[in-house]
């Protein structure tokens, strides 16, 4: 059964009483100049107040002045395309992930999106809540409620489009232990260095349901958690590109069950046809002898 919990479980000065390894936080980036000063301001209260060790923004060459915002505000800044450069041009933000993952120090990382407009320091302590208070937790999802903005109005829940009309269908039907998770394409979650740096990682915005899959086949639904996180509202994306996010999630939810010879991936792989639509990153553990992270 997955555990779940809200983000008022685990205030600050509660979980720095079980803090025994060093914390990194990790936020890919892209043209998020509105919104990253007040995250990475949000965090680096964190890193002052003694919970997270290691701060950094991987940037993915953005236009906007973002990398500099999140510099001044107090960020470790990366751009990704300096991260492991052997492995060619960056394949979109699983990419990123990746290669964030050879320069975070800490034993515990924490991965967050850059483009949210109502974050808090809530989700970094909420999601390491479970991984500090109990050692057999390995991995932890953020889940929220996504208000959808139209010009002056506001719809409940309207958000996570894709969330709701494919990802969620689909783990209901090929992987339904999964589908105890509220927000499987959420970017907020943490998990274990050791348990991050030992599967692969998918390119492109299939990285979190391939995430989800991959850790669950290594240490199984009762190792890993989910957080009530509260709200998420971010910009929401057109229709045109919604689609071409929900043909990666279809992808690497083909490919993964294909590692697995799971139920009916031969005509789910078959029927997106061509050649692959995204890239597999091998582990980072594999690579161990050529990174360092120290």
């Amino acid at each position: 059964m997955l555990a779940t919990f809200d983000h008022s479980q685990f205030a600050l000065d509660r979980i720095l009483r079980f803090k025994r390894e060093p914390i990194s936080v990790c936020v890919p980036t892209r043209e998020t100049a509105a919104t990253i000063a007040a995250t990475v301001r949000a965090v680096a209260g964190l890193r002052d107040a003694g919970l997270v060790d290691q701060l950094l923004v991987v940037d993915a060459g953005s236009e906007d002045g973002t990398a500099t915002i999140a510099a001044e505000a107090g960020a470790e800044v990366f751009q990704e395309s300096e991260l492991l450069p052997d492995f060619g041009p960056v394949k979109g933000k699983g990419d990123a992930m990746w290669r964030a993952l050879s320069v975070c120090r800490g034993e515990l990382v924490v991965y967050l999106d850059g483009d949210v407009r109502d974050f808090g320091a809530h989700y970094v302590t909420g999601l390491l809540g479970p991984l500090l208070q109990s050692p057999s937790v390995g991995f932890v999802k953020g889940f929220y409620r996504r208000p959808l903005a139209i010009e002056e109005m506001e719809i409940e829940d309207g958000g996570g489009r894709v969330t709701e009309l494919t990802a969620r269908p689909l783990l209901e039907l090929l992987v339904p232990e999964l589908a105890a998770f509220r927000q499987p394409l959420a970017g907020e979650c943490a998990g274990r260095r050791s348990l991050l740096a030992a599967i692969p990682y998918a390119t492109g915005y299939g990285v979190e349901i391939a995430m989800l899959i991959e850790v669950w086949r290594r240490v199984g639904i009762e190792h890993m958690a989910q957080v009530d996180l509260g709200s998420k509202r971010n910009s929401h994306q057109s229709l045109a590109a919604l689609a071409e996010m929900a043909r990666d999630i279809v992808a690497a939810l083909a490919t993964e069950l294909e590692q697995e010879g799971g139920p009916a991936t031969g005509s789910l792989a078959g029927a997106l046809g061509g050649p692959p639509r995204l890239s597999r990153r091998p582990a980072i553990a594999e690579l161990a002898g050529s990174i360092s992270h120290g």
